[in-house]
């Protein structure tokens, strides 16, 4: 009977085994990129990507702001509230996602970006170029909503991300570094191809985690930073905004989240999936 047993396991242990293998890490450098239309595309992709995702977002800020102001018959209770704003982040990042994911990755944001090269998901030329196409876009994204809603432009903000007062800079960069960790790891977790072979619903489902992951940090840090978890957002409305007190705390909104997502991707690949014990292992039955 033990036989027989063995002989039923043994074809499914194989089957499994069979079923996933790790894919080769990115190239650390990789010259071939710079001569293929793909990786341009891809470039365009995450451009129009982040300059959509800066102009819904920030039209949703200063809109909800100006139904809210006294001096035009608002109050507090009108407009969309924290809850809509965190909803139009994480929905357009829903979106975006799932329209560019099959072409450039849908990062749409450096921070997510560093994760994923600090993983070996792709190389340093992709991650550097990407950040820049991401930081053009958001510029353009708020120049574009500074020219529809001028008049109420300057008036409630511009949609920069700035300390609130009441909060010191450790607590907004305590903020931007756990938030920032919630959506890289999440990614990780979404995109993970170990998931993706065991379930198969998982790589259709991938952008509504990630999305869902925008909008619970916005309910949690909208009243400490405006939430950034994004440099390119915070860097594309400083830029068009252009006042002192954004450019005073905007160090925050690229060091939390890039140190988030050190941590997110350290946590990820080689704490849950072992990849430094996966090193060591292969390095010794090579030996």
């Amino acid at each position: 009977m033990t036989k027989d047993v063995e002989s039923h396991v043994e074809p499914a242990e194989e089957y499994s085994a069979k079923d996933y293998h790790d894919p080769p890490p990115a190239p650390l450098i990789d010259f071939d990129e710079l001569s293929s239309w793909s990786f341009y595309r891809a470039l365009i992709a995450e451009f129009v990507a982040t300059l959509l995702f800066l102009y819904v977002t920030v039209l949703t800020v200063i809109g909800y702001k100006s139904q809210i102001d006294p001096a035009h018959g608002g109050d507090d209770c009108g407009g969309v509230g924290i809850l809509g704003i965190a909803w139009a982040f994480g929905g357009m990042i829903f979106i975006l996602v799932y329209c560019t994911a099959g072409i450039s990755g849908g990062h749409i944001n450096p921070a997510v970006t560093l994760g994923l090269f600090l993983g070996r998901k792709v190389s340093l030329i992709r991650a550097v170029l990407y950040m820049v196409a991401q930081c053009l876009g958001a510029i353009c994204g708020v120049g574009l909503v500074k020219a529809f809603q001028k008049s109420y432009y300057h008036k409630y903000g511009g949609g920069a991300n700035e300390l609130a007062p009441g909060y010191n800079k450790g607590v907004g960069l305590g903020a931007e570094i756990i938030g920032t960790f919630v959506l890289v790891y999440t990614v990780f977790s979404a995109t993970d191809p170990k998931r993706n072979a065991r379930d198969s619903h998982v790589p259709v489902l991938a952008p509504l985690p990630i999305g869902f992951a925008v909008f619970m940090v916005h309910l949690a840090t909208i009243p400490i930073t405006g939430t950034g978890i994004n440099p390119a957002r915070s860097f594309g409305a400083a830029v068009i905004y252009n006042e002192d007190k954004p450019w005073d705390d905007h160090w925050i909104f690229w060091v939390g989240p890039f140190v988030g997502a050190l941590i997110a991707a350290i946590y990820h690949q080689y704490i849950l999936r072992a990849g430094a014990i996966k090193a060591l292992g292969s390095f010794r039955s090579n030996a």
